[in-house]
């Protein structure tokens, strides 16, 4: 019954997610097409209103827009944070927020991680859920789409990488808003809270008065799941039953956050024109998730060995930390989507999960391109495809090729710094916080758990995740201004390099196929690239994975 729920949803999916990539290879297209008589006269008045000029733009001055953009925004929702105190739209009379966590969390929803190192219901006022989370939870992930596309048409060999704010607008007006309305409609006819009014005051069967926060809810968890940003209107995240009350609503929020990442690499196939190549980066990223899904849930359902020994019966598995009105199936399932979508949602603790359990989301976050978020995670399988043809292009003597494009020196070069990066903003912090008091200090379990929680902080913020083991005391200075630096780092380096090579793909002369051009749309290059993320990761990751959740589990047997 577990294995018919997991394959019934993830068919859903399948069946959404090709028509979905048809519909962005169009929405985004450089020609006009049928869709800009129905969305243009809405975007033409946007273009005139704030004087875009839709002039074609190099990769820098793509590079420059996205930064000068991501700024402002950032800036804006650092003001309201410090000022949310007085201004209006606060029922609750909710207190500014203090300046490190007002940093940590504008850069947190700037980057599309949604790390959050404060209470939801109890950190922010009405005014700031709305002007600053929900904003931000468009604006961001609609910078990720819009990335992605100027990036599949460097590779493809369109005739620009497009212009950025155009990319921007349509994500909004043709993708996140009309998705956003109707999933808020369905999640209020399931139950979430949509309303402006105050906290509500009950009184408990025993006479005690109690506070029960609400507000704009279904409008928020619409748009973190299809943005895959993560934050929660509640501290608890999805576990709330305000936030996802039934079994429907899990099953809309697993598919509203994995929906535009698994239509991605189709949206590459139509662009390349070519829709093996769709398939080949979709069954690379489909295989690694699966077997990081079988990961979790085969642990998490024959639970602990330890308490096995002890005599305590498990019948139900490891139910720490889970909600029983989901079960197993589907808390393996939610952890191994919002883990490889990068949203950060949880209908669960991540903390209480067993340690191989435990390993699947930090793995999947490190390999950070098991479908990843909205664009970002599309970028790196892409990086990763060109890697493994200059790999492949070594070992047989070839000058490797990537749909009709040398791969030279330039663009390996790149190519290894958004690699090395990712890595080093995990693995050296995780070190300091590690060897510091002011770092261990907010962990909370002692040995290879506390290692794991402290890796699982820097890791989620490095993949701009935003999910954490929450068993860490993480609202000090350090962590917000660490994790803060790291998930700009892990945002923008990556973002840049990855412009920057599609703009030297795009400037060069296509070259004809020969039989010794290497093949990217079949089996054999399926394998190479697969193999090349697992060697990869695996060489930069193992160790520390062998510290943590490994030994952990080597502990308990």
């Amino acid at each position: 019954m577990d294995f018919l729920q997991i394959a019934l949803v993830l068919v859903v999916l399948l069946v959404l997610a090709i028509p979905m990539g048809r519909y962005l290879s169009r929405a985004f297209a450089l020609e006009e097409t049928r869709l800009d008589r129905f969305f243009g006269g809405a975007e033409r008045l946007i273009y005139k209103l704030c004087g875009i000029r839709l002039a074609d733009m190099s990769w820098k001055q793509y590079a420059v827009a996205v930064l000068v953009s991501n700024i402002t925004m950032v800036a804006i929702a650092y003001l309201i944070l410090r000022l949310q105190g007085v201004l209006p739209a606060n029922p609750s009379g909710i207190a500014a927020m203090e300046p490190l966590l007002s940093f940590n969390t504008a850069v947190s929803f700037l980057t599309n991680t949604n790390l959050q190192h404060y209470s939801g219901e109890s950190g922010l006022s009405y005014l700031s859920q709305m002007i600053v989370i929900i904003y931000l939870m468009f604006t961001t992930p609609a910078t990720g789409i819009a990335v992605v596309m100027a990036f599949m048409r460097g590779l493809t060999g369109k005739r620009s990488i497009g212009n950025y704010y155009v990319d921007l607008i349509r994500a909004h007006t043709r993708v996140l808003i009309p998705l956003s309305i109707i999933v808020t409609l369905l999640l209020v006819a399931q139950g979430v809270p949509q309303t402006m009014e105050p906290t509500a005051t009950a009184t408990t069967i025993t006479g005690a008065e109690q506070q029960i926060a609400r507000g704009p809810v279904a409008s928020l968890v619409s748009i973190k799941h299809l943005g895959t940003n993560g934050g929660g209107f509640f501290g608890v995240n999805s576990s709330h039953p305000f936030e996802n009350p039934t079994p429907l609503s899990n099953l809309l929020e697993i598919l509203s956050m994995f929906l535009i990442p698994a239509s991605l690499p189709f949206t590459f196939g139509f662009m390349a024109k070519s829709r093996k190549q769709g398939w080949i980066i979709f069954g690379a990223m489909g295989v690694m998730f699966l077997a990081f899904l079988l990961l979790a849930y085969f642990n998490e359902v024959n639970g602990n060995p330890a308490l096995e020994r002890a005599g305590l019966s498990q019948t139900m598995g490891s139910m720490e930390g889970k909600e029983v009105r989901f079960g197993i199936a589907q808390t393996a399932l939610f952890t191994a989507v919002t883990t490889a979508a990068t949203t950060g949602t949880v209908n669960n603790m991540h903390d209480t999960l067993t340690p191989l359990g435990g390993l699947v989301p930090l793995g999947e976050m490190m390999l950070n391109c098991v479908f990843g978020g909205d664009g970002v995670g599309t970028i790196n399988i892409l990086m990763y495809a060109i890697l493994a043809v200059f790999i492949a292009g070594l070992m047989v003597g070839r000058t490797p090729e990537f749909l009709g494009r040398k791969i030279e020196g330039r663009e390996m070069k790149l190519i290894a710094i958004a690699i090395l990066v990712h890595p080093l903003i995990i693995l050296a912090p995780t070190a300091i916080a590690l060897a510091t008091d002011m770092g261990s200090a907010g962990i909370s379990n002692p040995g290879f758990h506390g290692i794991s929680q402290a890796l699982y902080e820097f890791t989620s913020s490095a993949a701009n995740n935003g999910s954490g083991f929450e068993g860490l005391g993480d609202n000090t200075p350090f962590w917000n201004i660490s994790t803060g630096l790291v998930m700009l780092f892990g945002r923008y380096i990556s973002i840049i390099a990855m412009l920057a090579v599609a703009g030297s793909l795009i400037a060069k002369t296509p070259v004809p196929e020969t039989m010794g051009t290497l093949q990217t749309d079949n089996n054999v290059f399926l394998v190479i690239l697969i193999a090349t993320v697992v060697i990869v990761g695996a060489l930069t990751f193992l160790p520390v994975l062998a510290l943590g959740p490994i030994a952990e589990w080597l502990t308990i047997r």
